[in-house]
């Protein structure tokens, strides 16, 4: 397997553009631990901790494997760690001090492992840098936005496959099988990371007919059944038929990085309603292209489209069924599927420069079924690029 290592370029502007944020914020170093954190950061997902101070040269401390880190990571201090407990030592060994003000990733790590780090830090205060990586992070790379353009490519290969593989009968979980084994011969590597706590991102949500309308834990205009209660969210064991609407969320990551889309297959031809309400959602897609520019809101952007819903008929079913409606229309993507920006109600942000989102207008119709779309898209200055270009025709067998 060829070797897809990140450039000692790319990590070492992510540890400048850090630092810089580090010195402005007051804070003396960073401590990253948590498992994306450290990849964006450091270029390998081994069992390790990153220290890096707001000046000088970042400290990789592995547990396990520190071979396989070494090869991964560009950093040139790499040190052996035994526990969390030797941070401590390795960091005054190193820097010659132990700093001040340490941030940690507030937002992800465990109170349990907060207190600990209170413990073999006793005169250091631990504070939150949760904020200041998210922000570096949604910023993209040409680097990062090439692996999701590859990510796009394999998505726009397996929905075409799907036509081939997509038969009365099959059910709901079988037919995402069949797409995620398509996708990982081109290696999707079968994991959408999530910051989040109890919460699982599935590549396949395959939904058809009223599955579209199933409400599950997920954050989502809808959920599906899943498989059982211990698994409540995605394709389930639901037959499926001819005419109706088969609704297929299915992200795909290569080498870390994810884009995540929606097309509507059916056996068949789709009844006039959903042909109608699809259109809708394209329209509202439209809406939301022309005005994801930098500078621009993303409430109001929400806004926008929730009253565009309302002029075109579709009030009631527009990103979920009547008091169980979702708030958003579009989210962050990259290394995890939830990040920011998000576009969404009372979200008092604005769009940047090479933000990368994922736009998902869906209509659901209660006990009936649902459509939508979705598209990965790169914001830049010069407009929005499509990072998803499989066809948005409905994918009719």
């Amino acid at each position: 397997m060829q070797a897809k290592y990140v450039p000692s370029a790319e990590i070492e502007n992510r540890i400048s553009r850090l630092q810089n944020q580090l010195i402005e914020a007051k804070i003396d170093a960073a401590l990253i631990i948590y498992k994306m954190d450290l990849f964006y950061f450091s270029g390998t997902a081994q069992n390790a901790s990153l220290f890096v101070p707001a000046e000088g040269k970042p400290l990789l401390m592995v547990v396990r494997d520190i071979d396989r880190a070494r090869k991964e990571s560009p950093l040139p201090e790499v040190a052996p760690l035994d526990s969390v407990l030797g941070i401590p030592d390795l960091v005054q060994e190193q820097y010659g001090r132990i700093p001040h003000r340490i941030g940690l990733e507030l937002d992800v790590v465990p109170v349990r492992d907060y207190l600990r780090y209170q413990r073999i830090f006793p005169k250091a205060k631990i504070v939150d840098s949760a904020g200041i990586i998210k922000k570096l992070r949604m910023i993209k790379s040409f680097y990062e936005v090439a692996q999701m353009k590859r990510a796009g490519e394999i998505g726009k290969i397996v929905y075409e496959k799907g036509r081939d593989i997509l038969r009365e009968g099959m059910s709901e979980i079988e037919f995402g099988g069949w797409l995620e084994l398509e996708a990982k011969k081109l290696e999707h590597e079968g994991l959408l990371r999530v910051r989040s706590l109890n919460y699982e991102a599935y590549t396949w949500h395959v939904l058809s007919g009223p599955s579209g309308s199933i409400v599950s834990q997920a954050e989502s205009p809808m959920g599906g059944a899943g498989l059982s209660p211990a698994f409540p969210v995605g394709a389930g064991t639901r037959k499926i038929q001819a005419h109706e609407p088969v609704l297929v969320d299915f992200g795909i990551c290569y080498n870390g990085y994810i884009v995540d889309q929606t097309r509507i297959y059916c056996i068949g031809d789709l009844p006039e309603k959903y042909v109608k309400a699809y259109e809708a959602s394209c329209k509202i897609e439209e809406l939301v292209l022309d005005g994801a520019r930098p500078g621009a809101s993303a409430a109001a952007i929400f806004e926008k489209t929730v009253q565009y819903a309302k002029e075109l008929g579709y009030d009631e079913s527009y990103l979920g069924i009547p008091g169980r409606k979702t708030t958003f229309v579009a989210h962050g993507v990259g290394l995890e599927i939830n990040e920011i920006p998000f576009i969404a109600k009372g979200q008092n942000v604005f769009l940047e420069d090479h933000t990368t989102i994922a736009i998902e207008p869906k209509m659901v119709f209660s006990g009936e079924g649902a459509v939508g779309i979705e598209n990965t898209v790169l914001i830049t200055d010069n407009g929005v690029e499509k990072l998803t270009t499989c066809s948005e025709e409905i994918l009719q067998i």
